[in-house]
C-alpha cells in the first residue's frame, strides 16, 4: 500500500460516515455517523502534520485538498445536507 492509497482509503472511510456512499449490496442509503467522520478527518490531520517535510508535493498536495473537501462536507454535514453516491 502506497501513502496516497492509505489517505485515500481514509477519506473513503469518511465519506462512509457521512453517508455519502450507498450501500454497494443495496443501494440504500447509510445513515450518516458525524462523529466517526470526524475521527477520519483528525485522523487525516494528524498524518499530515506527523509527515510535515516528509512527503512528496503531489502527496502534500492530496492531504491539503483532501482535508479541505472533508471540512467543507463535515460543515454542510452538521447543516443537513446529503450527497448519496451509488456504486
Amino acid at each position: 500500500m502506497t501513502f496516497t492509497g492509505f489517505i485515500l482509503s481514509l477519506a473513503t472511510t469518511a465519506a462512509v460516515h457521512f453517508g455519502d456512499i450507498a450501500d454497494p449490496n443495496t443501494g440504500e442509503k447509510i445513515e450518516p455517523n458525524l462523529p466517526a467522520a470526524a475521527q477520519m478527518i483528525e485522523l487525516i490531520a494528524l498524518l499530515q502534520e506527523k509527515t510535515k517535510g516528509n512527503l512528496i508535493e503531489p502527496e502534500e498536495r492530496l492531504v491539503d485538498d483532501l482535508l479541505y473537501e472533508l471540512r467543507l462536507r463535515y460543515v454542510q454535514a452538521q447543516q443537513g445536507g446529503s450527497r448519496i453516491i451509488h456504486p
